[in-house]
């Protein structure tokens, strides 16, 4: 017994130290100087990227064992020998597979771009090539090059194609990065790896397939920032106009890649991309079928998209060669709703008014884009701190035009005629653009309205004092399934107190809930929280410890009913009552109309 409770110890050290391995070699970082040929993808907004390599084979099992989180790591997750999993390609036979009803999902779904796994950590190439024997062509029954296939089947319908290509972690390989299961890690020389591996492949693929826009790295490692520049120097002397992602590393990619289902809570400025499973895996897992609906693709995509960036959502194709049922046809009523609100979506940039109760907004010159997740109870729709004159507002779907009342810097829409869509109602606000966009105002107070059954106050518009302080925490539900959460944390005293502006709109109850997490040595902490002159107290709850390979668990804990009699600016504030451990990691607060 003693022994099975050291190895499965192990093992779990072993999956946590995995799982921390990969969120620490994220880049997000890109260079200084934009890159000549950007533009397209700053316009781009919505790229499809697929997870398909023998892992598909395996579905998630392996020995009659199944597995959760990221498919596409079952080679590391079972740590199979390399000599057992090389007997995979023999059962992988794609014949399923139909590049051009592919790419016809991918272009009836709205989608602009496409990258796919050309190699991913387990070694195997999808593509034929001259430098290794495990490919699909040399080590497969299925004997042809899909990517070749691919490549032409996409840009027949103008979307761009590209390669993902994991250049440093190769678990097949001797002096790849990552199997310390099969190979001495003090033995590895990553140098010589690059040069007879990583190195030709990327020059095969930036050779053998025409145009690449994009090439999508992941987890740099064993290269210098001066070897780094050398590789992509060479590489971009290929294909000068491709994109490089910035998992490359060191800084040196030509857009910003976010962590695995990660979307800044804000505005961020330059290129950058969101990506997200469309389950819980990146690889076909027979066994995942959480899928996202349409409606939850299209309110990401929305939400993306009103912080300047670019969703690329992933698919996995089973071992055939099939894209999964959910995945084709919550894609195809994506596209549907791209069909009528596009515009609202494609070419855009950040919206300008921060987040409201009822959705987002993205923009474009002398346009203003209301993504109405949620239709006020009364019909009229508040657009707070909107400054520029207005030329009109009408429905995106069909063009209606509405009216509206001017109260100083606010708009009142009349939507009480208008029709909900189901995820997303999008209204236009044409405005005098005067060749300039107003400027977001991260200052601006969060508006709180008893039209909505819950107005979210988010930590990232916090003021925060003392050792206090916001930040993005990073943690897993599954293997490799990433989430996270801006929270303010380090609050141990009453000294590190929090504010947040809110604008009441409509007076009346509102019940307050803190979301939170609290571990154990938190809890049972008092706190007081601050609003319109009246003191609430309350003390903490236990929700969960913070560690990055675990779920972090969040309480939405009601603490009070606080009456507001008259609209207009108030100040929450929170702050513990004692010296001690941190209070808790505040992720919202919530003002929910008492009803």
């Amino acid at each position: 017994m003693r022994i099975f409770l050291i190895t499965l110890l192990a093992f779990i050290l072993s999956s946590a130290q995995a799982q921390q391995a990969m969120e620490n070699m994220w880049d997000k970082t890109s260079v200084a100087k934009e890159h000549r040929d950007l533009q397209w993808f700053k316009d781009a907004r919505f790229g499809l990227f697929i997870h398909w390599g023998l892992y598909s084979q395996l579905a998630g099992s392996w020995k009659g064992k199944r597995y959760y989180g990221s498919g596409e790591w079952i080679m590391h997750q079972a740590k199979i020998p390399v000599k057992e999993y090389e007997q995979v390609a023999k059962e992988f036979n794609p014949t399923d597979f139909n590049a051009d009803a592919w790419a016809q999902l991918a272009e009836d779904a709205g989608i602009k771009y496409m990258v796919i796994t050309a190699k991913h950590h387990e070694g195997f190439a999808m593509y034929d090539s001259r430098v290794s024997d495990f490919t699909i062509v040399k080590a497969s029954p299925f004997k042809k090059d899909p990517m070749k296939a691919l490549a032409d089947a996409t840009r027949k319908r103008n979307i761009r194609f590209g390669f993902y290509y994991s250049q440093f972690v190769d678990w097949h390989e001797t002096n790849g990065g990552g199997n310390e299961w099969d190979f001495d890690a003090n033995k590895k020389n990553y140098q010589l790896y690059y040069q007879q591996k990583a190195i030709p492949q990327l020059k095969e693929l930036l050779t053998q397939y025409g145009p690449l826009s994009i090439v999508w790295f992941d987890l740099p490692g064993g290269l210098s920032k001066a070897e780094t520049q050398s590789l992509v120097d060479s590489l971009h002397a290929l294909q000068p106009q491709s994109l490089f992602s910035s998992r490359v590393g060191q800084g040196l990619g030509d857009y910003k890649d976010f962590g695995d289902s990660e979307v800044p809570p804000v505005p961020i400025k330059g290129a950058w991309e969101s990506i997200y499973t469309h389950n819980d895996s990146w690889g076909y897992i027979e066994h995942d079928m959480n899928f996202k609906t349409s409606g939850e693709i299209i309110q990401l995509l929305a939400n993306v998209a009103s912080k300047g960036g670019n969703l690329m959502l992933n698919v996995g194709p089973d071992g055939k060669g099939n894209i999964p049922y959910y995945s084709k046809k919550y894609l195809e009523e994506t596209g549907k709703w791209l069909v009528v609100n596009g515009e609202s979506i494609y070419s855009t940039t950040a919206g300008f008014i921060p987040a409201q109760p009822w959705g987002v907004t993205t923009a474009k010159p002398g346009k203003l884009f209301l993504h109405v997740f949620n239709m006020p109870q009364n019909g009229k729709l508040l657009v707070p701190g909107f400054r520029s004159g207005v030329d009109k507002v009408y429905a995106l779907a069909g063009k209606k035009q509405l009216s509206f009342k001017r109260r100083e810097n606010d708009i009142i829409i009349d939507l009480s005629a208008s029709t909900k869509a189901p995820a997303d109602t999008v209204f236009v606000v044409e405005y005098t653009d005067d060749n300039k966009q107003p400027a977001y105002d991260i200052t601006y107070p969060v508006t709180v309205s008893q039209q909505y059954e819950t107005n979210n106050i988010d930590a990232v518009f916090a003021k925060t004092n003392g050792k206090a302080k916001v930040e993005s925490l990073t943690f897993s539900h599954y293997f490799g399934d990433w989430k996270h959460a801006t929270c303010v944390t380090e609050m141990a005293t009453a000294n590190d107190d929090v504010t947040f502006q809110i604008r009441v709109a409509d007076p009346g109850d509102y019940k307050i809930v803190l979301e939170y997490a609290c571990p154990q040595g938190s809890a049972n902490q008092e706190a007081t929280l601050e609003i319109a002159g009246k003191k609430y107290f309350f003390k903490t709850l236990r929700a969960s410890e913070f560690e990055s390979s675990a779920p972090l668990l969040f309480i939405k804990h009601p603490v009070a009913i606080a009456g507001i009699k008259e609209s207009g600016i108030y100040t929450i504030t929170i702050r513990p009552n004692q010296e001690g451990k941190e209070l808790f990691k505040l992720k919202t607060i919530l003002l929910e109309p008492a009803k």
